[in-house]
C-alpha cells in the first residue's frame, strides 16, 4: 500500500521520472582527456580505448583484472596443425545496441566479423574509400601483411588463413582495435552517405550503450538490457567527466562527484590513501615512459649524437622529481615483468663531459636548435610531462642546444608525432597484450613508422629479428631472439627508456568489483557502486 501511496503521488506531481533516475544506479569516471572518436580501430591511445569499452566486444578478450585469454563473442576457437588457420566459431543471441537511426534486424554473425577485419585489410574497401582512415595498430603488428584471407564458412564460424605463423595472434584479437562492429550498420550508413558516422556514432555488442559525447565535458552510456551476459551490467547510467587537471579530479572523487579516476599525482598518494572513503588500489605498471628521438631528423640520424643525448639524461634525478615512490628506473625498451626481458643490459654511464665530446666529434655546434616534446596530459608512464621537459631541458642546455618545449592537445600532439614533426618527444607504452612483439614490434619496427615508431627509426638487423620472433612458437627460441633484439636497440639508441611507474588507482569506497587492468584500460563490466 506504501508504495501504491508513492507512487500516486509521484505521478500527481509529475515527479515518477525524476525519482526513477535517483533510483537508477550511475557510476562517474572522472577520466583525463577527450577521445578523438569511438572507431577503436584507429586508435592507440588508452584514453580513446577506454572511451569505446564500453561499447564493444571481441571474438576474444582478457580475463577482468589479468593478462589470460577468455571466449567472447567466439565460444571457442581452434588452430591447425601447420598454424595457420584459425576456426572460430561464434555465439549465438548476440545483439547489436539500437541509436536513433538504426535499428538491427538480425543477431551478431559471421558477416559482421568479415565486415570489421575486410575494411582493415582491403584498401579498396567500399566502406575504407568513403571513410578513408588508418588502422595503426593492425599495420604495425603487420597483420595487414600476414592475414591472407578471412572467410565465413557458416552464418557462425569465420576461418582466418595467415601467411605466416604468428605465435601472438589470439592475443592480438583480443586488443582494443579488434572490437567487432555491425556490417549492417555499415551498410546503412554508407547507403546514406554518412560512413564517418561509425566513428561518433558507434554502435556494437557491448555492456553499455552510447548515448552522447560532449568534447571536453562528457561521455554518456546507458547499461546494455540485452547485453549477452547479463550479470556484467551491474550500473545503468555509466558517465566519464573529462578533467584533465589532476586536482580536479581528485577533488570530485573526494566529493563523491565520481566514484573512480586515474593517474593521482604522487605527492597527492598519502592523503588518498588516508581517506576512509576512499580506496588506492595499487598495481606494478607494465609500463615504459621514455624519450623517441626522431632519427629522420638531423643531428638524430647519427647515432654519437643519440648517445650524448642519452648519457646527459639524469634519470635518477628525474624519478625522485617526476615519479616519487611510484617510479622504477628504465633500462630496457620494456618492462621487467615482460617475459624474454633481457637483464643484462645496462645503462650508459651519466656523463655531460662525455656526451659534449660526442657532440663535437659529431660535429654540432653550440647553439643548436632543438624541439623537445611534452605530453599535455597524464599517463600512468608520466605523471608529470610538463616537469620532465623542463629537467631535459635544463640537461641538454648545458651540452649547448637551445631546447624549445612543445606541446598540443594530447589528440593533436599524437596525430603530430606520427607525422614525425618533432625532434625528440616524450612518451610511453602501457602493454596490451602480454607478448613481446607488442612492445619490439609494435614500437620499434619499420612497419610501426608512421603508427607507434615514434623514433621513425627502421634498422635491418634488428627487423629480421623481431619478425623471426613472431613466426615461432616455441617460447625459448622466441625468447632468445627477442633477447637479440633489444640488445641491437640498446646499441643503437633510438629511444632513451627512463621509468616504469607502478600504477595507484583511486576510487570510492561504494565501488565494487573494479579491477586494476595490467594493461592501463578502465573497463567497467562486472563493476557496481552502493
Amino acid at each position: 500500500m506504501r508504495n501504491t501511496t508513492r507512487l500516486a503521488t509521484l505521478l500527481a506531481l509529475g515527479l515518477l521520472s525524476q525519482a526513477s533516475a535517483l533510483e537508477a544506479k550511475s557510476l562517474v569516471f572522472c577520466s583525463e582527456g577527450s577521445p578523438a572518436g569511438f572507431d577503436t580501430a584507429q586508435y592507440t591511445s588508452a584514453t580513446d580505448n577506454d572511451a569505446a569499452e564500453p561499447l564493444y566486444n571481441r571474438l576474444v578478450e582478457f580475463q577482468r583484472g589479468a593478462t589470460a585469454v577468455q571466449a567472447a563473442l567466439a565460444t571457442k576457437w581452434t588452430v591447425s596443425d601447420d598454424g595457420l588457420r584459425y576456426t572460430f566459431h561464434l555465439r549465438e543471441g548476440v545483439k547489436f545496441h539500437a541509436n536513433n537511426v538504426f535499428r538491427p534486424s538480425r543477431d551478431f554473425n559471421a558477416d559482421d566479423v568479415l565486415f570489421t577485419f575486410n575494411r582493415m585489410l582491403d584498401k579498396g574497401h567500399p566502406f575504407r574509400l568513403a571513410y578513408p582512415t588508418e588502422f595503426p595498430y593492425f599495420v604495425s603488428m603487420g597483420l595487414d601483411k600476414n592475414i591472407a584471407r578471412v572467410e565465413k564458412t557458416g552464418p557462425l564460424t569465420v576461418v582466418f588463413t595467415l601467411n605466416k605463423v604468428d605465435a601472438a595472434f589470439v592475443q592480438n584479437l583480443a586488443m582494443s582495435f579488434a572490437s567487432i562492429l555491425s556490417a549492417e550498420y555499415a551498410d546503412q550508413l554508407l547507403a546514406s552517405g554518412r560512413a564517418s558516422d561509425i566513428n561518433q556514432h558507434p554502435v556494437g555488442t557491448g555492456p553499455f550503450v552510447f548515448q552522447r559525447y560532449q568534447k571536453d565535458s562528457q561521455i554518456r552510456f546507458k547499461g546494455n538490457k540485452d547485453y549477452w551476459k547479463p550479470e556484467d551490467v551491474k550500473i545503468d547510467n555509466l558517465i566519464f567527466s573529462i578533467n584533465t587537471d589532476p586536482s580536479v579530479r581528485i577533488q570530485k572523487l573526494r566529493r563523491n562527484e565520481c566514484q573512480v579516476t586515474l593517474h593521482p599525482r604522487p605527492a597527492d598518494l598519502p592523503a588518498l590513501r588516508a581517506d576512509s572513503t576512499l580506496q588506492v588500489l595499487q598495481q606494478p605498471g607494465f609500463n615504459l615512459g621514455y624519450l623517441a628521438y626522431n632519427t629522420q631528423h638531423p643531428p638524430f640520424d647519427r647515432l654519437q649524437v643519440r648517445q650524448a643525448m642519452d648519457m646527459a639524461v639524469n634519470k635518477e634525478a628525474i624519478l625522485r622529481a617526476v615519479y616519487g615512490e611510484s617510479g622504477q628506473r628504465a633500462v630496457n625498451a620494456m618492462p621487467p615483468t615482460q617475459w624474454s626481458y633481457d637483464d643484462s643490459l645496462k645503462d650508459a654511464p651519466f656523463d655531460p663531459e662525455k656526451a659534449k665530446q660526442l657532440l663535437r666529434q659529431a660535429g654540432v655546434k653550440d647553439g643548436s636548435e632543438i624541439t623537445l616534446w611534452a605530453m599535455p596530459v597524464q599517463r600512468p608512464y608520466n605523471p608529470n610531462a610538463k616537469l620532465m621537459a623542463q629537467m631535459l631541458q635544463a640537461d641538454w642546455q648545458k651540452l649547448g642546444f637551445k631546447v624549445r618545449i612543445v606541446s598540443y592537445e594530447w589528440g593533436e600532439y599524437l596525430k603530430r608525432l606520427k607525422s614525425g614533426e618533432h625532434d625528440i618527444a616524450l612518451i610511453g607504452w602501457t602493454g596490451d597484450n602480454g607478448d613481446p612483439d607488442n612492445w619490439l614490434g609494435t614500437l620499434y619496427s619499420c612497419d610501426a613508422i608512421g603508427s607507434n615508431n615514434y623514433s621513425r627509426w627502421c634498422d635491418a638487423q634488428y627487423d629480421s629479428l623481431v619478425k623471426q620472433a613472431k613466426h615461432v612458437t616455441d617460447r625459448t627460441q622466441r625468447a632468445a631472439l627477442y633477447q637479440q633484439a633489444q640488445q641491437r636497440l640498446k646499441h643503437q639508441v633510438p629511444i632513451t627508456p627512463v621509468a616504469h611507474s607502478t600504477v595507484n588507482q583511486p576510487i570510492h569506497a561504494t565501488v565494487s568489483g573494479f579491477k586494476v587492468s595490467p594493461f592501463g584500460r578502465n573497463a567497467f563490466s562486472g563493476v557496481s557502486v552502493d
